[in-house]
């Protein structure tokens, strides 16, 4: 390993990509939002800047997602976004090429995969590797995957939600939904336009999540105003929400989220699930810190559950420790030069 490679960690997430540059940490935690521009297809913003921009940009202006479900939606946009967020980490100094870890979910096709290495590599990276993200959630966490320990891995981010049981390295048993943060964000748009009659935008239904969303009802409820339009006048109009509508409103998410656990608990060997019942269940991911929901985990399956430390930062946490000790992780580790 020469001094000049350097070497990169992207979480390349439907909602946030985070960047980690090993010796210096998490360097960058962005939106993966692209701004547009319709005319001549210019890309005019990207990451916060963009994000701003969302639901508030003039015709002439798209500021969309280029990830879905964790996957690649659109090639050319994800490359100028992984291209800015590269050159952003490494400061625009840099001349050498660096050697990227990207992560992809557990169910992503190898066509996917191929598109992840293709995109950063036409983006400036010398080489590319991707790694399956409850192996680095797994990492992250300060799990010791090489063990023959069965270790349950719950990831949910914005648009899939990772489960998988870990050992000796490799993934015994795994699952990926496509039922997140993001599904439970539309969730709360939806319910607010039955009950309410109002239009609310999607960065609104996400604080409202974050505010006073919960995963089981709760006794002291929080509340929040929203702000939002009509739908019968079309004028603005506020409205105080409460914690447990809330939860009435993404129970069904949940409801899919769990199904997902419950699955791979079901594959899971029998050896390991006596280990899963010692340990626990892993929560990773930003969306698995929706209040009371490792609580939830537990009433449904009867498996203790605990959230990680730093659940968001988990995946790109695993990367970088990945990045540093590529040798002891060669299994795991799918490459392309």
């Amino acid at each position: 390993m020469s001094f000049f490679s350097k070497k990169l960690g992207i979480d390349l997430g439907t909602a946030n990509t985070l960047v980690f540059l090993p010796g210096r940490g998490v360097v960058l935690n962005e939106p993966s939002v692209v701004a547009v521009s319709e005319q001549d297809n210019q890309i005019l913003a990207v990451g916060n800047d963009a994000k701003d921009m969302i639901g508030k940009t003039p015709d002439s202006i798209i500021a969309y997602r280029p990830m879905k479900d964790g996957v690649i939606a659109d090639y050319r946009v994800t490359e100028a976004m992984l291209r800015y967020f590269i050159n952003k980490a490494l400061g625009k100094w840099n001349i050498w090429k660096p050697e990227v870890m990207i992560s992809v979910p557990a169910g992503v096709t190898s066509t996917e995969r191929r598109a992840v290495i293709e995109a950063a590599i036409k983006a400036g990276a010398k080489n590319a590797y991707v790694v399956k993200e409850p192996i680095l959630a797994a990492i992250g966490a300060g799990i010791s995957i090489q063990e023959a320990v069965g270790h349950m891995i719950v990831d949910i981010g914005g648009g899939t939600t990772d489960v998988a049981v870990i050992s000796l390295g490799g993934i015994v048993a795994c699952t990926s939904v496509k039922c997140a943060g993001n599904k439970l964000d539309a969730a709360i748009t939806d319910y607010i336009k039955k009950t309410y009659n109002l239009a609310i935008g999607d960065k609104t239904a996400e604080e409202i999540k974050i505010q006073v969303g919960s995963a089981v009802p709760v006794e002291e409820e929080l509340a929040m105003t929203i702000k939002g339009r009509d739908f019968l006048t079309g004028l603005p109009r506020a409205v105080e929400i409460k914690t447990n509508e809330i939860v009435k409103a993404i129970s069904k998410e949940l409801r899919d989220m769990i199904k997902a656990i419950k699955d791979v608990l079901q594959e899971t060997p029998p050896e390991l699930a006596s280990d899963i019942i010692d340990n626990g269940i892993i929560m990773t991911g930003g969306s698995s810190m929706l209040r009371n929901l490792p609580e939830l985990v537990f009433r449904r399956t009867g498996v203790k559950a605990v959230l990680a430390d730093d659940a968001l930062y988990c995946v790109v946490k695993g990367t970088g420790i990945a990045l540093d000790h590529l040798d002891t992780y060669k299994k795991t580790i799918i490459t392309k030069r």
